[in-house]
């Protein structure tokens, strides 16, 4: 087995604050890529205060800056501007998510940054794009969330639209990044030349909301908040346990509804004509509803669970965090990880997205304190001693 991991020599600037940005370099960086994290000298990364800290050392950081080597950087200074073309010349990729026209006003634009290395990647993740009315507005996920149309569409019928309690469009948006990185650096090996990825963060969660511009383009059909309900199938919903527990049903297969409604005691309801669609049975939920949670409702959680994989049908337990460490499938994918840390000792967090059978990722380190690398980094671009302290005195790094 080939032990190289895949993105092995492929050199990564994360010049990104928060979430979409730096998450699509930790990406990167799972499978191989070096990853070199650019942070303000007096402004770190905010990710590195978002959300619980122990022993004041930001949790979420260790996640999001695993597999990264961490220098400090000024870059609107002179000093921290040509520290940063040098390393530039010497990369694959540069990820920003600065608004539209900061780089350009420190002279770091993709005219001086492809100068300085021809075959550069540049991604630009930003809330709404590099052109338009809206680009240089701050852009963040929770307003993508409401913008997409996201939010619109969920909660429940008669309570206000809701946004994730999670950096979701971030995250997809991360995805979506390393993938257009991915694109374009395929793109490089044809035309031996980089280019620019423009990276919305409304646009990868329009995306994933499916099909609603062609429903609306060709039938005004505007789909409404529906809670935990589909307009497409029904039974589906979240129904409670004999212990107090919660399960989620899915039936988007047809014979997955007749074999839950053949379970709950139903079976009558097969034979209906509306029976036959997803559609149909969305417009009887009511009735499906009342049946399968009825049914449930005076099972345990375990019986539940045991009686719908027995009829196969399509069944899981509506789990917290501590469920899942729990899990023996999420054990068996090896999906979360353990990872020896020097400020906190061992931690588990997410392991890399997706197993590979030849070359596999590997989560090597968790976050770094602040400017950890910077001097090894600089002289590995062959500063001497001298020269960084100098630019440590200019406030440069």
């Amino acid at each position: 087995m080939n032990s190289h991991a895949p993105l092995e020599g492929l050199k990564v600037l994360d010049l990104a604050t928060l979430f979409a940005g730096p998450l699509a370099a930790t990406m990167l960086g799972d499978f191989g890529a070096e990853v070199i994290k650019v942070e303000h000298p007096r402004k770190p990364d905010p990710s590195r205060g978002h959300g619980p800290s122990k022993d004041g050392v930001g949790l979420w950081w260790k996640l999001l800056g695993r597999n990264k080597r961490n220098v400090t950087l000024d870059l609107s200074t002179p000093g921290g501007r040509d520290v940063l073309l040098r390393l530039a010349a010497e990369a694959d990729v540069v990820i920003e998510n600065f608004r539209p026209g900061t780089l350009e006003r420190w002279q770091l634009g993709w005219p001086e940054l492809s100068a300085a290395n021809p075959r550069l990647v540049l991604a630009r993740v930003t809330g709404f794009g590099q052109v338009g009315p809206y680009a240089r507005r701050p852009g963040f996920g929770t307003l993508a969330e409401a913008m997409s149309g996201f939010a619109a569409i969920t909660g429940e019928p008669d309570g206000p639209p809701t946004l994730p309690p999670f950096g979701l469009a971030d995250s997809i948006a991360a995805l979506s990044t390393a993938y257009a990185v991915m694109t374009a650096l395929a793109g490089r090996d044809r035309t031996g030349h980089g280019q620019v990825v423009d990276m919305a963060i409304i646009e990868p969660m329009l995306t994933v909301l499916g099909p609603q511009p062609i429903w609306y383009d060709q039938l005004g059909y505007v789909q409404q908040r529906t809670g935990n309900r589909s307009a497409n199938n029904a039974p589906r919903n979240t129904y409670r346990t004999a212990d107090g527990s919660w399960v989620a049903v899915s039936t988007s297969a047809q014979s997955i509804a007749e074999r839950v409604m053949r379970l709950v005691g139903r079976p009558d309801v097969i034979d209906q004509d509306w029976f036959a669609t997803g559609s149909g049975r969305a417009r009887h939920a009511d009735e499906l509803d009342e049946a399968v949670g009825a049914w449930i409702g005076r099972h345990d959680r375990a019986e539940v669970i045991a009686a719908f994989e027995k009829a196969e049908a399509a069944i899981a337990p509506v789990y917290d965090i501590r469920d899942v460490l729990a899990d023996e499938q999420y054990r068996a994918l090896g999906s979360i990880t353990e990872v020896e840390d020097e400020e906190l000792g061992r931690v588990r967090m997410q392991n890399v997205l997706f197993r590979l059978s030849e070359t596999p990722g590997a989560v090597k380190w968790a976050g770094r304190p602040h400017g950890a690398d910077t001097d090894d980094i600089l002289s590995g671009l062959g500063l001497s001693a001298q020269e960084i302290a100098a630019l440590r005195a200019d406030g440069a790094l």
